[in-house]
């Protein structure tokens, strides 16, 4: 199996193969701080299996040995490793997959940190589209 994806303005694309180890939404407060949305789809796989096809990611090093990488044109979220608690696996933002429902998340994780808004938004009205006036 192999999928494809990338950054919003296609600067920066690369491409895994083989299977995930998991797919996740993640609802800790680093998530959310550095992508300003209340949650984060990940994708882990194993390092080996994926490969930067275009460009060079930007990197944040966080705390804890946390390390972002983001598109620095478009400034799109791209992967995160974390060797300390993590090792050996890099998540990708599965938003950025070139088929993002493939990767339907199987589990909650960081759920201590979650907002306590997000368990009632299925309870919202809902728009296919932007509502007009």
């Amino acid at each position: 199996m192999s999928q494809e994806g990338g950054c919003q303005c296609g600067a920066v694309r690369y491409q895994i193969t083989g299977e995930a180890e998991h797919s996740a939404v993640c609802h800790c407060a680093d998530c959310q701080a550095s992508s300003g949305a209340p949650i984060v789809a990940w994708l882990a796989v194993k390092e080996d299996r994926l490969t930067l096809k275009q460009g060079a990611p930007a990197t944040y090093h966080g705390k804890n040995g946390a390390e972002r990488q983001f598109c620095p044109n478009c400034g799109t979220g791209l992967f995160y490793r974390n060797a300390n608690i993590l090792p050996g696996i890099v998540d990708i933002q599965s938003a950025t997959l070139d088929d993002a429902a493939a990767a339907a998340p199987s589990i909650q994780i960081q759920c201590a940190e979650r907002l306590p808004w997000v368990t009632g938004l299925n309870n919202l009205p809902e728009f296919e589209r932007y509502p007009g006036p």
